[in-house]
Protein backbone atom coordinates (compact mmCIF):
# COMPACT_ATOMS: atom_id res chain seq x y z
CA UNK A 1 0.00 0.00 0.00
CA UNK A 2 1.14 3.46 -0.51
CA UNK A 3 1.46 6.39 1.71
CA UNK A 4 0.15 8.93 0.45
CA UNK A 5 -1.77 7.47 -3.14
CA UNK A 6 -3.40 10.54 -5.41
CA UNK A 7 -5.88 9.13 -7.72
CA UNK A 8 -6.80 10.40 -11.10
CA UNK A 9 -10.66 10.07 -11.38
CA UNK A 10 -11.95 9.53 -15.20
CA UNK A 11 -15.43 10.84 -16.40
CA UNK A 12 -17.08 7.46 -16.81
CA UNK A 13 -16.19 6.56 -12.87
CA UNK A 14 -17.86 10.01 -12.09
CA UNK A 15 -20.72 9.23 -14.31
CA UNK A 16 -21.09 5.37 -12.79
CA UNK A 17 -21.69 7.46 -9.31
CA UNK A 18 -25.23 9.34 -10.78
CA UNK A 19 -26.19 6.05 -12.88
CA UNK A 20 -29.26 4.80 -11.29
CA UNK A 21 -29.36 2.15 -13.72
CA UNK A 22 -26.63 -0.01 -12.21
CA UNK A 23 -26.91 0.18 -8.67
CA UNK A 24 -23.67 -1.89 -7.81
CA UNK A 25 -21.37 0.16 -9.78
CA UNK A 26 -23.41 3.36 -8.66
CA UNK A 27 -22.61 2.10 -5.49
CA UNK A 28 -18.77 1.04 -5.71
CA UNK A 29 -18.06 4.40 -7.30
CA UNK A 30 -19.88 6.41 -4.48
CA UNK A 31 -17.40 4.14 -1.93
CA UNK A 32 -14.43 5.42 -4.38
CA UNK A 33 -15.58 8.97 -4.66
CA UNK A 34 -15.92 9.30 -0.21
CA UNK A 35 -12.74 7.78 0.09
CA UNK A 36 -11.23 10.60 -2.48
CA UNK A 37 -12.97 13.07 -0.64
CA UNK A 38 -12.17 11.85 2.64
CA UNK A 39 -8.68 11.80 2.20
CA UNK A 40 -8.06 14.89 -0.30
CA UNK A 41 -6.31 11.87 -2.65
CA UNK A 42 -8.53 12.94 -5.78
CA UNK A 43 -8.04 14.67 -8.80
CA UNK A 44 -9.61 15.31 -12.16
CA UNK A 45 -8.81 17.19 -15.47
CA UNK A 46 -10.23 20.36 -17.16
CA UNK A 47 -11.31 17.44 -20.18
CA UNK A 48 -13.08 15.08 -17.26
CA UNK A 49 -15.14 17.83 -16.07
CA UNK A 50 -16.16 19.13 -19.67
CA UNK A 51 -16.96 15.43 -20.46
CA UNK A 52 -18.68 15.00 -17.23
CA UNK A 53 -21.02 18.06 -17.87
CA UNK A 54 -21.80 17.13 -21.19
CA UNK A 55 -22.65 13.56 -21.20
CA UNK A 56 -24.36 13.70 -17.66
CA UNK A 57 -26.70 16.85 -19.38
CA UNK A 58 -26.94 15.70 -22.75
CA UNK A 59 -26.96 11.58 -22.27
CA UNK A 60 -28.78 11.18 -18.60
CA UNK A 61 -30.64 14.26 -18.99
CA UNK A 62 -29.51 15.62 -15.58
CA UNK A 63 -30.88 19.03 -15.08
CA UNK A 64 -27.81 22.13 -16.02
CA UNK A 65 -27.96 23.20 -12.52
CA UNK A 66 -27.72 19.54 -11.27
CA UNK A 67 -24.76 19.25 -13.36
CA UNK A 68 -22.96 22.43 -12.68
CA UNK A 69 -23.11 22.24 -8.77
CA UNK A 70 -21.23 18.48 -9.46
CA UNK A 71 -18.69 20.36 -11.74
CA UNK A 72 -18.38 22.80 -8.88
CA UNK A 73 -17.81 20.78 -6.33
CA UNK A 74 -14.97 18.70 -8.34
CA UNK A 75 -13.30 21.92 -8.91
CA UNK A 76 -11.72 21.94 -5.05
CA UNK A 77 -9.81 18.76 -6.65
CA UNK A 78 -7.55 21.12 -8.22
CA UNK A 79 -8.40 20.36 -12.07
CA UNK A 80 -5.21 19.84 -14.15
CA UNK A 81 -5.32 22.49 -17.01
CA UNK A 82 -4.87 20.63 -20.42
CA UNK A 83 -1.76 22.56 -21.75
CA UNK A 84 1.22 22.50 -24.90
CA UNK A 85 3.05 19.67 -22.07
CA UNK A 86 0.25 17.71 -21.54
CA UNK A 87 -0.66 17.56 -25.39
CA UNK A 88 2.60 16.63 -26.01
CA UNK A 89 2.73 14.07 -23.09
CA UNK A 90 -0.61 12.53 -24.44
CA UNK A 91 0.89 11.92 -27.68
CA UNK A 92 3.75 9.93 -26.59
CA UNK A 93 1.85 8.04 -24.33
CA UNK A 94 -0.91 6.88 -27.24
CA UNK A 95 2.17 6.48 -29.86
CA UNK A 96 3.62 4.02 -26.98
CA UNK A 97 0.94 2.47 -25.33
CA UNK A 98 -1.66 1.96 -28.15
CA UNK A 99 -4.03 4.01 -26.62
CA UNK A 100 -6.77 6.42 -28.34
CA UNK A 101 -5.78 10.25 -28.21
CA UNK A 102 -8.93 10.80 -25.48
CA UNK A 103 -7.28 8.13 -23.22
CA UNK A 104 -3.99 8.97 -23.88
CA UNK A 105 -4.90 12.63 -22.53
CA UNK A 106 -6.60 11.73 -18.94
CA UNK A 107 -3.22 9.15 -18.18
CA UNK A 108 -0.81 12.33 -19.30
CA UNK A 109 -2.92 14.46 -17.10
CA UNK A 110 -2.97 12.38 -14.28
CA UNK A 111 0.85 11.66 -14.18
CA UNK A 112 1.35 15.62 -14.73
CA UNK A 113 -0.50 16.39 -11.78
CA UNK A 114 0.96 14.21 -9.60
CA UNK A 115 -1.00 11.72 -9.24
CA UNK A 116 -0.02 8.03 -8.90
CA UNK A 117 -3.29 5.64 -10.20
CA UNK A 118 -5.99 6.65 -12.54
CA UNK A 119 -9.86 5.34 -11.80
CA UNK A 120 -11.22 4.04 -14.96
CA UNK A 121 -13.55 1.51 -16.49
CA UNK A 122 -12.54 2.07 -19.91
CA UNK A 123 -11.71 -1.10 -20.54
CA UNK A 124 -9.90 -3.21 -22.31
CA UNK A 125 -8.39 -0.08 -23.45
CA UNK A 126 -7.07 0.88 -20.07
CA UNK A 127 -6.43 -2.41 -18.18
CA UNK A 128 -6.73 -2.37 -14.49
CA UNK A 129 -3.31 -2.89 -13.27
CA UNK A 130 -1.54 -1.67 -16.18
CA UNK A 131 1.40 1.04 -15.19
CA UNK A 132 1.71 3.78 -17.64
CA UNK A 133 4.20 6.89 -17.56
CA UNK A 134 4.57 6.27 -12.96
CA UNK A 135 0.64 5.77 -13.13
CA UNK A 136 -1.21 2.88 -12.30
CA UNK A 137 -4.48 1.93 -13.73
CA UNK A 138 -7.47 1.12 -11.47
CA UNK A 139 -11.25 -0.45 -12.43
CA UNK A 140 -13.26 0.61 -9.32
CA UNK A 141 -15.08 -2.89 -9.77
CA UNK A 142 -11.74 -4.83 -9.80
CA UNK A 143 -10.65 -2.78 -6.65
CA UNK A 144 -11.25 -1.19 -3.41
CA UNK A 145 -10.19 2.02 -1.66
CA UNK A 146 -8.92 -0.01 1.26
CA UNK A 147 -6.46 -1.36 -1.45
CA UNK A 148 -4.74 1.94 -1.63
CA UNK A 149 -5.39 2.60 1.88
CA UNK A 150 -7.76 5.25 1.32
CA UNK A 151 -10.68 3.55 3.41
CA UNK A 152 -11.42 4.11 7.74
Amino acid sequence: MLENPIVFVDTNVLLCADDAYDLPKQARARDWLQALWQRRAGRVSTQVLSDYYVTATRTFGMPLGDARAKVRRFQLWQPWQIDHQTVETAWGVEARFGLNYWDALIVAAAAQSGATHVLTVDIPAMPHGQHIDGVTLLNPFLAAPADLALAD
